[in-house]
């Protein structure tokens, strides 16, 4: 509307041929800054929408030209799966399935193995958050073992009578688990005073130094899986791990003990 308007809205029709002239200008000069600001936001969207773009497929098109396909072939799009609820609603009744599909009370022995196993990966990760701002060099082993803990709890949620041979591939447990333990364990060991007496339970530096760090539930956690190994439905070798894993925090301790310079609290009999 400025621009139909001219220099002479509101103050009638130019009345010679210089102020008709004058107007022109300011009716040319008023249309090229509003196309020069409509340009400016054109590009500006055009632009923003190639970053988005880019954003989205350049992940995409990367791992396209590593897998051989042309550069500047674009990958073509896929649909995204939508991402599935926490909640199911299907074990309200009291039962959940296994790893296999055979549906199980919730009380039976497998889910009590798996859920004793999130509750010992729950306290290595919070022992992990305290040796980290104590920065001891151990961390990166404490994430280790909580990969392996899922590993385990994969090969517990697997029970072998009512598995495929496809799911027992996908959930196998090696020994090599154990072995890197002993690894660790040995080296830990080697660092450290010779035992002599016992050692009485006592504030943990992996439980940051002044709070009781959670005890790891091994007891509970053996009762549920030497069980289902002794029973055939888990591999003998997540017992084995979770053996060997008990020695390596004992070990841990001593050794972040050592590093903070806390003393050992040593067992002493008592006189009857």
């Amino acid at each position: 509307g400025e621009a139909r308007g001219g220099a002479g809205a509101g103050r009638g029709a130019p009345s010679s041929n210089q102020e008709r002239a004058e107007a022109a200008a300011t009716v040319a000069a008023r249309g090229h800054t509003w196309l020069s600001m409509a340009g400016a936001r054109f590009c500006c969207r055009r632009f923003l929408g190639r970053v988005a773009a880019a954003a989205r497929w350049g992940p995409r098109r990367a791992l396209s030209q590593e897998q051989g396909e042309p550069p500047g072939q674009e990958a073509t799009p896929k649909k995204t799966a939508q991402t599935p609820k926490i909640y199911t609603k299907t074990g309200d009744k009291g039962f959940s399935s296994t790893f296999t599909g055979e549906r199980r009370a919730k009380d039976d022995q497998i889910f009590d193995a798996l859920g004793t196993l999130d509750e010992l990966s729950s306290a290595i990760g919070l022992s992990a958050e305290f040796a980290g701002e104590s920065r001891h060099s151990f961390v990166e082993e404490l994430h280790k073992v909580q990969c392996v803990l899922q590993d385990a709890g994969s090969n517990v949620a697997t029970p072998v009578s009512s598995a495929r041979e496809s799911h027992l591939k996908r959930t196998a447990f090696s020994e090599k688990p154990a072995l890197e333990l002993e690894a660790w364990i040995d080296r830990y060991a080697d660092q450290l005073p010779p035992l002599t007496a016992f050692i009485l339970p006592a504030k943990s530096p992996l439980g940051g130094g002044s709070a009781q760090s959670p005890p790891p539930p091994f007891a509970l956690l053996l009762c549920s899986v030497v069980p289902l190994v002794k029973s055939g439905e888990a591999d003998a070798n997540v017992a084995k791990f979770l053996n060997r894993l008990s020695d390596y925090l004992f070990v841990l301790a001593r050794y972040a003990a050592m590093k903070e310079g806390k003393r050992e609290q040593i067992y002493r009999r008592t006189e009857p």
